[in-house]
């Protein structure tokens, strides 16, 4: 016999919830694995819908879940998988914008809440861009609530219909244990030996290579550092459709700068990193902003999106599309140790202010009971 959740009204079953992942970035899928294995230890029933490699990376079964393989595509097929997954759902969670899409279609009909979590924005050009656009009023239209993982995206939810709009919090995993992380010296000197920055400093860029993460931008301040003794190594670890464009500059101009591809290994990057940088023109709820502050390593990043919110002092912030402002912002930064020790201090403080896993499940689990309570006996 199953038991009642300890959360649950007297005589109602345990509440049944779906998350929906599409591919999933690393925020919104660790957010989903930290939220299902802390809403399974309150007696909540969790069934993950996302593909498979998912599952493998993440984990969601390891955290209590149930995982149903569903493909990041809106076919019908994926949207029937989806479907039959979500037949018995008391609730159905969407994470971002494509997922949130097909949560919608497979729900059409049904009087299922619908909560949709919004963790960055989606940005393209173009057809593409007015697509995103389309997309993104077909999904508050359908949403019951709307989480924004700042502020700039609970007001653009609001902007693009929601009925309702509420901020979310939402948490990283905390930093490793010492004998989790191992010795870090020692892989610090084998990161820093593998990347060529023995005596030089090491400067860290994450994230898919695409239009919208400021890479050019990135490559344009990096012509100042060219003449900097000794002169720093950009490492760009990621994918994507500006590869080639970005690898052609780099030659041509002779910069300072390695793209190295996806890495599974970003946390000792970011152990062996001098600095991180953050030079997108579209940045919500930063993964990399906060897993750097945890790793004590100072930020210099564009004052866009949701950064200064989450960030508050412990960053050194220049205006958005600024390239000299951030070339110079970066040369400050390491002619100054004491500036960023002090960075390392206010990062300590301000990760300390974001909301633990245990915070973010209790408002997410308000969330739920607010929309099922009214839900049938079992």
């Amino acid at each position: 016999m199953t038991p009642v959740s300890s959360h649950s009204p007297h005589g109602q079953s345990p509440l049944r919830t779906v998350q929906v992942l599409g591919g999933g970035s690393a925020g919104s899928s660790a957010h989903v694995r930290s939220l299902a294995a802390g809403l399974v230890a309150r007696g909540v029933r969790v069934t993950v819908c996302a593909p498979t490699e998912a599952d493998h990376t993440y984990d969601f079964t390891g955290a209590g879940a149930d995982h149903v393989h569903v493909p990041r595509s809106s076919d019908p097929v994926s949207v029937a998988a989806l479907r039959v997954a979500c037949a018995d759902a008391d609730l159905v969670h969407a994470h971002g914008l494509h997922a949130s899409f097909r949560a919608a279609l497979a729900l059409s009909g049904k009087p299922v809440p619908l909560v949709v979590t919004w963790h960055n924005r989606a940005y393209a050009e173009g057809a593409r861009g007015h697509l995103l656009r389309v997309l993104e009023r077909r999904v508050v239209k359908a949403a019951t609530v709307v989480l924004g993982t700042s502020s700039d995206l609970v007001d653009r939810a609001r902007r693009t219909g929601a009925r309702d709009a509420r901020l979310a919090a939402v948490s990283l995993p905390g930093p490793r244990t010492p004998a989790e992380r191992g010795d870090p010296d020692r892989q610090c000197s084998k990161v820093r030996a593998e990347l060529g920055a023995i005596a030089r400093p090491l400067l860290l860029a994450v994230g898919s290579l695409e239009r919208q993460r400021g890479y050019e931008l990135l490559l344009d301040a990096a012509r100042a550092w060219r003449t900097l003794d000794p002169g720093p190594v950009v490492v760009v670890a990621g994918e994507g459709p500006l590869r080639g464009e970005l690898q052609g500059r780099i030659e041509d101009e002779r910069l300072p700068v390695r793209l190295v591809g996806p890495r599974d290994d970003v946390a000792a990057l970011l152990a062996a990193a001098d600095l991180v940088l953050l030079p997108g023109c579209r940045e919500s709820r930063s993964v990399l902003a906060q897993e750097a502050l945890y790793a004590r390593v100072p930020v210099v990043a564009t004052a866009v999106g949701g950064i200064r919110e989450l960030v508050g002092d412990a960053a050194e912030l220049v205006p958005a599309g600024d390239a000299d402002a951030f070339a110079a912002a970066v040369v400050r930064l390491l002619g100054d140790p004491q500036r960023r020790e002090l960075l390392r201090e206010r990062g300590v403080r301000q990760a300390a202010t974001w909301p633990t896993e245990d915070e973010t499940v209790a408002q997410v689990l308000s969330v739920y009971d607010e929309l099922t309570r009214h839900r049938p006996l079992a």
